[in-house]
């Protein structure tokens, strides 16, 4: 299934706009630019594979692959938000179900999965904190 045509950024306009004001998020699979869009309902996201990944099929592979990975976790996505999705070389070589993870890491990390903040703790590290033993503080006793 395709993704839903209102649900594409298509424009030049709109890619330039998201590029020059908006924020950015990388991963070494993925950079992601976005945009809070008050007026609109639904998010819109835009794919881009540079020429440097290889040839027309490869790039268009991994478009219709990132799009259709955004298209089954369209649920878990922020509303009111149109971002951009540019695919980095070490995407290339990756199975489907790792680069979801990586796309849903780079999309958390931006805070556009519902329910994250931008920047937020990442829950893995334990929110931030510290683990083990506490930091000496001060000099060291001699």
């Amino acid at each position: 299934m395709v993704m839903q045509r209102k649900l594409r950024l298509r424009s030049r306009s709109d890619f330039s706009r998201i590029y020059k004001a908006g924020r950015s998020f990388a991963n070494s699979q993925f950079v992601v630019y976005w945009m809070k869009r008050p007026e609109t309902e639904r998010f819109r996201a835009g794919v881009s594979v540079s020429r440097k990944l290889g040839g027309a099929v490869v790039r268009n592979r991994m478009r219709r692959v990132v799009k259709e990975l955004i298209r089954l976790n369209a649920d878990k996505i922020a509303e009111r938000t149109d971002f951009i999705v540019i695919v980095r070389r070490p995407a290339l070589g990756m199975k489907t179900k790792d680069l979801e993870r990586s796309l849903l890491h780079a999309l958390r990390k931006a805070g556009l999965l519902a329910g994250f903040q931008a920047g937020g703790p990442d829950k893995r590290r334990n929110g931030g904190t510290t683990v083990g033993r506490p930091r000496p503080q001060g000099r060291p006793h001699v």
